[in-house]
């Protein structure tokens, strides 16, 4: 089915039903016209090629989200998809990019034409360069801003949280455990500065920062040199680093939290199933999501941004890897090396 086939059914050019089927802007088709073809192409079924509506129209109805080169995990999933979901009810597909730093292919921005590009951290400005190069000039965060994302409340608000979670426990001496993924690393570096200076803001000691990996059989001896050193309590970058601590704690023979507590970040859903059930910092992923979305239309429909960035909805789940700080142990205070 074809254009010309609702063209000649209802007697009109090919040229009014592509004005009618695009919504051209001005052009003049009496309502009764536009009636006719709409309900002739309903009837016959014809959709119009979604590229020829664009074309027409000046304009894609895309917005290109460029990810930093993370795991799509929980949180950053659950973003997206309320990102995606209010862009869509807005009528804007959503495409999501990955942009590793020695990519050999072109970026995606050079390939489609996007009406909105949005980081989900700040681009660099080789990044920035690229995507003006490409022609596209409705970029968010405001390139003229870049702020260091150690700076975004919505990065640093769950260490925090953690941190202090810890202390109302009676916890002084802290250990961060970061992931050993190489992916993580940066984000993963915002957090324990995070942790690190709340830490101190507080009076407490942070003993020990470091990537733990459960897959070269030194965890064990890393959780009892925390011991030893008289830490109590341990900040772990998410829930599944949360959920490796405590596993091999228990497996150990450490009590968790009798001699060790931990607490996970993102409160993903399996952290109410690993043993013991891991306490965890949640953000209102939700939100921000929709919140990116809101910046992007308005770029996309010629608006100022309005919409400020929320205050993060940081949220405590105490759960059982949690509980107060066990009394120093004689002979404990030594920090652990490695």
């Amino acid at each position: 089915m074809t254009a010309a086939d609702v063209a000649q059914a209802v007697g009109v050019s090919r040229a009014t039903v592509g004005y009618v089927l695009n919504d051209t802007p001005g052009a003049r088709i009496s309502a009764q016209t536009r009636e006719r073809v709409l309900r002739e192409a309903a009837r016959l079924g014809y959709q119009p090629s979604t590229a020829a509506q664009a074309l027409a129209r000046g304009r894609s109805r895309i917005v290109l989200v460029v990810l930093p080169d993370w795991p799509i995990e929980f949180t950053l999933r659950t973003h997206l998809e309320e990102a995606a979901r209010v862009l869509d009810d807005a009528g804007y597909a959503t495409i999501t990019y990955t942009h590793h730093e020695s990519e050999h292919a072109q970026p995606l921005w050079k390939l489609v034409d996007p009406e909105v590009v949005v980081g989900l951290v700040p681009f660099t400005p080789a990044q920035l360069r690229s995507i003006r190069a490409a022609g596209i000039s409705r970029i968010t965060p405001d390139p003229d801003e870049r702020p260091d994302i150690g700076a975004v409340p919505a990065v640093v608000a769950g260490p925090r949280l953690q941190v202090r979670h810890l202390a109302s426990l009676g916890h002084r001496a802290l250990a961060f455990a970061a992931s050993a993924d190489r992916r993580h690393a940066g984000l993963a570096a915002v957090r324990r500065q995070a942790v690190e200076r709340e830490a101190a803001a507080l009076g407490l000691d942070v003993l020990d920062a470091r990537a733990v990996d459960h897959r070269d059989g030194r965890l064990p001896a890393v959780l009892r040199a925390w011991l030893s050193a008289g830490v109590t309590g341990v900040v772990a970058f998410n829930d599944d680093i949360a959920g490796m601590i405590a596993g091999t704690a228990v497996r150990a023979r450490i009590a968790v939290p009798r001699d060790l507590s931990v607490v996970g970040h993102d409160d993903t859903p399996m952290a109410a199933y690993f043993a013991p059930t891991i306490s965890s910092v949640g953000l209102d992923s939700v939100g921000f999501g929709r919140w990116m979305a809101r910046q992007a239309l308005d770029l996309a429909e010629g608006r100022t941004p309005t919409a400020d960035l929320p205050e993060p909805a940081v949220f405590l789940v105490e759960r059982e890897s949690t509980g107060p700080a066990r009394p120093p142990a004689a002979g404990e205070g030594a920090r652990p090396s490695g």
